[in-house]
């Protein structure tokens, strides 16, 4: 059987991918990169960075290129024939990357030139490749005992399992709960356009009727417009409580195995905690200085959150005599009193934001900063036809990469909105080999008679994960392994924040904010007020974000061994960020995906984090310009181009020429004096 995967491509060949391809190419690819590891291990040469780590750095490109295809498609496409490849394979990645890892002979040689460092005339880049490979293998098992490294790879093998299981009950809870509603007064308060996008839906399975489901561009219109309580109640307890009914996809026995297996891995490793191992390699540290920094931050958002709070409860009140505020009410009462704040909702907005004229938009912004530019490919494979695909050239004409963009929501996506990579970038025998990013979203759909218009938090995150995509496009590095996003995590989300900025600028807004029917710009009394409305309830939300938080560390930096109930677990953590009364039925841990599927784990403080370097980093924007060539020449330099190839904070000091200062987030946000 010929197979595609095994041959040579630059752009993935999707058309000719079959699933019965996968596997055979991962074991085929796996063998083959055995080898390269094995040559490397027992060569008689003395070891030298150029023999030992370069050769380590740029071995199993192969295999890397087929688990890029294979993963992304199994987040973006997937199916149950794709999930079960998934997990048979998972746990033969696992147990490669602990061969290499646990190769006695490698680290040795690895060991060999580390030691000789100091003496050795490496470059800035060179320095971290070498610490970041010996910290690879010293920090993950090098050092144990054969019995130790025999656990540690039971461990492994059990949770690539596990986590994989996670995702896909959470998918399959998605998509199993569906809303049909078929009185037509059920429906009263919703747009226009979210009604005719349920009945598209209802009529595209075949029923009569209004359907709604979970995924956010039904989910969150519904929350935010439906008058009818009890339907509110039901969406949200459905999607408060995926994976907690103790059925098949369930999650809560699979959370607590893998908080425990990373905690014992942890402790084989020599590390107090979870959070402790993965907290070393990040600018935060310890687990300590995060609990420190979102405490910081709970102390100064909270008195603006709890006159938030009462303001929305008194707005209730007053509004429909209600007595006692519920989650299902927070989105329908907050949308409803921003409307009367700043005479602002996003119906208004959405016809000034269709979809193609905000990828337009932010390809508009990419141009005027980074000299970029966006030309769609009609000849390149595509994974689904909803895919739209652009070759990326910067201002002298010059190829920097392969970009894919895919928008909609579909049964074998998974929910939220994503970047990621299916080609890194690197430089090797004097070619610099271009990246291919991809953004995936889950925006609102076209209907039959309107395009797709985004609210503005779907503008908002189109940028950010655009912000994202900037990073992996514009990487100039030589090693695979430090370009793009391959930065501390609590530094990846900068490039991302940062860019959603713009969203509430003028200067940017009037490049792409155009209504749909008649191509008018923008009202300036519209722009004026999504700034004024920019920091309207910024307390509940924050604590919001440091809640996720505080969950992250309580399962992550402590011992879990004691915890039995998940539920009890949750709200202990929540303690002192909630204003609503909890509610039975609902868990956030058992679909919790960032930080038990994603890499999130010990790391969701980081949106946080990142927020005060996007606000600092932006204030410097703002002094001299948004649109500023000279500010957007060094954060293009410093920041975008550089990936991990040094400390984050020396890349960022370089850029802004100070550290970061909090003060901006806190002003951006509102939050200073905001409570008096």
């Amino acid at each position: 059987m010929s197979n595609p995967l095994l041959k040579s491509f630059d752009a993935a060949p999707f058309s000719k991918i079959k699933n019965e391809h996968f596997k055979p190419a991962f074991l085929q690819a796996i063998a083959a990169a055995q080898k390269e590891i094995d040559a490397i291990a027992s060569s008689q040469a003395s070891p030298t960075f150029e023999n030992t780590i370069e050769a380590l750095e740029f071995s199993g490109q192969q295999l890397d290129r087929i688990s890029s295809v294979f993963f992304n498609l199994n987040s973006a496409e997937t199916n149950e024939e794709i999930q079960k490849i998934a997990q048979e394979v998972s746990p033969l990645l696992s147990k490669f990357s602990n061969d290499i890892t646990l190769n006695e002979a490698l680290f040795k040689r690895i060991k060999h030139v580390y030691d000789q460092k100091n003496s050795l005339t490496l470059n800035v880049e060179q320095t971290s490749l070498l610490e970041k490979k010996y910290k690879g293998f010293s920090r993950n098992g090098a050092n144990l005992s054969d019995e130790n490294k025999k656990r540690l790879r039971e461990i492994d093998e059990v949770l690539s399992k596990l986590k994989l299981k996670f995702g896909e009950n959470v998918l399959a809870e998605t998509n199993k709960f569906q809303l049909l509603l078929t009185n037509e007064d059920d429906l009263e308060g919703l747009p226009e356009g979210a009604k005719e996008g349920a009945a598209q839906l209802a009529e595209s399975k075949d029923k009569k009727g209004w359907l709604f489901t979970l995924d956010y561009p039904s989910y969150i219109p519904f929350m935010k417009y439906a008058k009818n309580r009890e339907l509110r109640k039901k969406m949200s307890i459905a999607f408060g409580s995926k994976c907690f009914k103790g059925d098949a996809l369930d999650n809560q026995d699979l959370v607590i195995n893998i908080a425990n297996l990373r905690h014992e891995r942890a402790n084989l490793l020599g590390y107090q905690t979870h959070a402790h191992f993965v907290l070393e390699e990040r600018m935060a540290e310890t687990p300590e200085k995060v609990t420190t920094f979102l405490s910081n931050l709970l102390k100064k958002a909270k008195p603006a959150a709890e006159k938030e709070f009462k303001e929305l409860e008194e707005f209730a009140k007053s509004l429909d005599k209600l007595d006692q505020l519920e989650k299902w009410d927070s989105a329908y009462y907050s949308e409803k009193l921003k409307q009367k704040l700043f005479n602002l909702d996003d119906e208004q907005l959405k016809p000034y934001f269709k979809l193609d004229n905000v990828i337009d938009g932010v390809f508009k912004v990419a141009e005027k900063l980074f000299g970029l530019k966006f030309e769609e490919v009609f000849d390149t494979e595509k994974y689904h036809e909803e895919v739209k695909t652009y070759k990326v050239y910067d201002a002298t004409g010059k190829y920097i990469s392969l970009f894919y963009a895919d928008f909609y929501p579909r049964e074998g996506k998974r929910g939220g909105a994503w970047m990621t990579s299916y080609k890194s970038q690197y430089v090797k025998n004097g070619v610099n080999v271009r990246p291919h990013i991809s953004n995936v979203c889950n925006f609102t759909k076209p209907t039959k008679t309107k395009p797709s218009l985004l609210t503005f938090n779907e503008v908002t995150t189109l940028f950010h994960e655009f912000g994202h995509g900037l990073h992996g496009m514009l990487a100039n590095t030589t090693y695979p392994s430090l370009s793009g996003t391959s930065v501390y995590w609590d530094f990846v989300e900068l490039p991302s924040q940062v860019m959603e900025n713009w969203c509430y600028e003028r200067e940017a807004l009037e490049l792409f904010a155009k209504h749909y029917k008649t191509g008018e710009p923008i009202p300036m009394d519209l722009i004026k007020k999504i700034k004024d409305s920019s920091a309207f309830q910024e307390g509940l939300a924050t604590l919001r974000q440091l809640s996720f938080g505080f969950l992250d560390m309580a399962w992550h930096g402590k011992d879990p061994s004691e915890i039995t109930d998940v539920k009890a677990l949750e709200e202990s953590a929540f303690k002192g960020t909630q204003f609503f009364p909890e509610t039975s039925e609902t868990c956030m841990s058992t679909s919790f995906s960032h930080i038990f599927q994603g890499g999130y784990s010990s790391g969701y403080y980081s949106y946080k984090w990142a927020e005060v370097l996007d606000a600092d980093a932006f204030a410097y924007f703002k002094e001299q310009g948004i649109f500023n060539e000279e500010i957007a020449g060094k954060f293009k330099e410093h920041i975008l181009s550089k990936g991990g190839t040094e400390n984050p904070m020396v890349l960022y000091k370089r850029f802004r020429g100070a550290e970061p200062n909090e003060e901006a987030l806190l002003k951006r946000a509102g939050l200073i004096g905001k409570a008096s």
